[in-house]
């Protein structure tokens, strides 16, 4: 896909990757960029850097994905390329001294931001992208969903959940011309990853969130499922497959490492 004269919604795109996707969107010559991000005052910031538009969205809510796109559609036209790229970073326990946590909140504000965000996208714009054709769903996950998150089983989970969804997302609509694309990098510098604690996610290097616009774009060209800024995942993941309780072992080395390094 090239986004050239395309009109693109990204969900997130006030800040970090999401801000940088609407950057490089508009550089290779999207018709519309669609700022969605519950932050209203940088989505309009952003908007402006961009030629393109603003809506205030919180993506846990079905009716503010609603609004997103028919606005977008009545405004612009039918939407191109959704980008599902909204996500939060709670949760994160270093010690982890119980994989069940303490409380429901996180798990259900990670499920609703990092599952059902997807899910509503897909409902409302399924009918749509069906009617006229095909069209376009970029995902933002992370590596995370394909490999583990030490320190953070509610977003580990959620994410594995994203991957999940977005291969039915890939497998139920190919025949009627409905691409999906997954992101699913390590470390970013984002405002999110500042916010936890420092693990092994950074530890192939976190790259700038410029870097991996480019190879959302390079991966959109190609049509690829599954992007991958940090390469070295797809070797994660087959060590993960090849043998999965050394794998574990491997991982369980990092969780104590975490431990001894931040119970001092």
């Amino acid at each position: 896909m090239q986004v050239t004269g395309k009109v693109v919604v990204v969900t997130g795109g006030a800040n970090g990757i999401g801000k940088a996707l609407c950057e490089a969107f508009h550089n290779a010559g999207a018709a519309k960029v669609v700022v969605a991000d519950l932050d209203a005052a940088n989505a309009r910031a952003v908007a402006a850097m961009v030629d393109g538009a603003a809506f205030k969205c919180d993506v846990s809510q079905e009716n503010d994905i609603v609004h997103v796109i028919e606005e977008t559609e009545r405004q612009f036209g039918p939407i191109d390329l959704f980008c599902s790229n909204a996500g939060i970073g709670g949760g994160f326990d270093p010690m982890s001294e119980n994989a069940g946590g303490a409380s429901d909140e996180p798990w259900q504000r990670s499920w609703a931001i990092h599952v059902m965000a997807h899910v509503y996208a897909a409902r409302h714009l399924i009918p749509r992208m069906r009617a006229r054709g095909g069209g376009y769903f970029l995902n933002t996950i992370s590596a995370a969903g394909l490999l583990s998150q030490v320190g953070s089983p509610a977003y580990s989970t959620t994410k594995h959940a994203a991957v999940g969804f977005a291969e039915n997302l890939a497998i139920s609509h190919k025949a009627h011309n409905i691409k999906v694309s997954i992101l699913c990098p390590q470390g970013v510098d984002t405002n999110m990853l500042r916010s936890i604690p420092k693990g092994p996610q950074s530890g192939d290097g976190d790259l700038t969130p410029e870097q991996v616009a480019k190879d959302v774009l390079a991966g959109l060209e190609q049509e690829t499922f599954l992007i991958l800024p940090h390469p070295q995942v797809l070797g994660y993941m087959r060590k993960k497959t090849e043998n999965y309780d050394r794998w574990i072992g491997g991982m369980a080395k990092i969780q104590a490492k975490m431990r001894e390094e931040f119970g001092k």
